[in-house]
């Protein structure tokens, strides 16, 4: 019997745990094709570098036809080659996804496997366990017979034993695995929309070049009226009023500005934060501001239709931090705007990066530092922006990546990441979509003019 159970122990974790040497193999054989990936993709990024170099030299010359050809066939060239060293990461993504799918595969296989395998041994403990000694008598065993049964129900123990240590250690791994396989999914992703966003620059950036070469065709008279034509668009960029939620819009030069200063300490891309505002601005358009009226309950009414709502404010949480940040800055609660909830919730969120007070306390001696000030205030444009900058970076919008910054829009809407509902992913996408519109049409244009 013990002899029988040794081998159906063998076989079982043969057929388990055996994927592990055939994987090894499988990985050995794709070092090589890593390494010429990587080498490839080293080379690119020294030549992206190096047409960095060019263009920061050629934009610091004074303005000229020939200086702006310069530029833009530059330009053209370092996007060419990101898109050649996105198109390489995505190459060894690829063969590292599938690896990685297959992993998974097999470990869920396992994990099946030993549940199979676990099942049998239980019936078998519960089926050897359950002999009583009268039974034993009954059946006319003798001792060897006895202690021989006894020794195949201790094997048959220590077998559950070890094969629910292999399944959980498996388990573990499989999850490894799959966060792993997320990471690199996301890599992928974002090479895509860098590739995406690369080939609109080539686009833009020949139209450009074609234009020069077609107006101008070396007179450089009338290059004189095209930068006078791009001098006067950019006056009006920078004039053009960017609306704020809960506070008077500014003009977009002074936005930029505070976009760029909070960037520097926060390391939050300037159009990504403009987008943020941008949507919260949009949002507070929908839902409306309030007034708070009850602060023992957190009622309130809205401020242009006085509609009456029970959650305007969350007591024991914002309330009292409400009164405090009013108080402080001379305002009367009573009398100061903030949002007004939506369909779930609770509202009370202030000014136009739109935080909760409980939260604007939390940040409000990080935003003092960073500006300088003694009294941060949250309905202050320039305040807002550097508490929006802060809070975003802390939710991981600092390496600029798509999936990076998409993930923080959400949690910065909701709490939550994007794959928790198509309400907050929405939300997400939508200020993607305006980041990229605001760099194009807002920023680039004022560069270098």
């Amino acid at each position: 019997m013990k002899f029988i159970f040794f081998w159906v122990f063998l076989v079982l974790n043969l057929v388990i745990f055996f994927p592990r040497y055939i994987y090894a193999q499988t990985a050995e054989t794709a070092i090589e094709k890593e390494t010429r990936l990587r080498a490839e993709l080293a080379q690119v990024e020294q030549e992206i570098t190096a047409g960095m170099k060019i263009l920061l030299d050629t934009q610091q010359q004074s303005s000229s036809l020939k200086r702006d050809i310069l530029i833009l066939d530059t330009k053209i060239k370092v996007a060419e080659l990101n898109i050649k060293a996105k198109n390489l990461l995505i190459e060894g993504l690829g063969k590292d996804i599938t690896k990685k799918e297959q992993t998974i595969g097999e470990l869920l296989a396992r994990i099946e496997r030993g549940r199979e395998s676990l099942g049998q041994i239980m019936r078998k403990t519960n089926e050897v366990g359950s002999i009583t000694l009268p039974e034993v008598v009954l059946a006319g065993k003798d001792l060897t017979e006895i202690f021989s049964d006894l020794d195949t129900f201790e094997s048959v123990q220590e077998s559950l034993k070890t094969t629910f240590e292999e399944i959980r250690s498996v388990k573990s791994q499989t999850e490894n695995e799959k966060s792993v396989l997320d990471k690199r999914r996301n890599q992928e992703m974002d090479a895509r929309q860098v590739i995406q966003q690369e080939r609109k620059n080539i686009a833009s950036n020949q139209a450009e070049k074609q234009r020069l070469l077609t107006v101008s065709k070396g007179n450089e008279k009338t290059y004189g009226a095209i930068l006078a034509e791009k001098q006067r668009q950019a006056a009006q960029i920078r004039a053009a009023l960017f609306a704020l939620r809960d506070a008077q819009a500014i003009p977009f030069g002074d936005a930029l500005a505070f976009a760029n200063a909070s960037s520097k300490v926060s390391g939050v891309r300037p159009a990504f934060l403009l987008a943020i505002l941008t949507q919260e601005s949009a949002l507070g358009a929908n839902v409306g501001s309030c007034y708070l009226t009850d602060q023992q309950t957190g009622a309130g009414a809205n401020a242009k239709t006085g509609s009456v709502f029970s959650n305007v404010m969350k007591p024991g949480r914002d309330v009292e931090p409400f009164i405090i940040i009013t108080k402080s800055l001379g305002l009367d609660p009573m009398k100061t705007v903030v949002s007004c909830p939506q369909s779930v919730g609770w509202g009370g969120a202030m000014g136009p990066a739109q935080f909760i007070p409980s939260t604007w306390m939390l940040f409000k001696d990080r935003i003092a530092r960073a500006l300088g000030i003694s009294l941060p205030n949250p309905w202050n444009p320039q305040d807002a922006f550097m508490a929006s900058s802060l809070y975003l970076g802390d939710l991981g919008a600092i390496n600029g990546s798509y999936t990076a910054e998409q993930n923080a829009a959400c949690k910065y809407y909701s709490g939550k990441s994007c794959s928790s509902s198509a309400l907050v992913r929405s939300y997400g996408t939508q200020v993607m979509n305006k980041a990229d519109i605001i760099q194009r049409t807002m920023i680039d244009p004022l560069q270098g003019v």
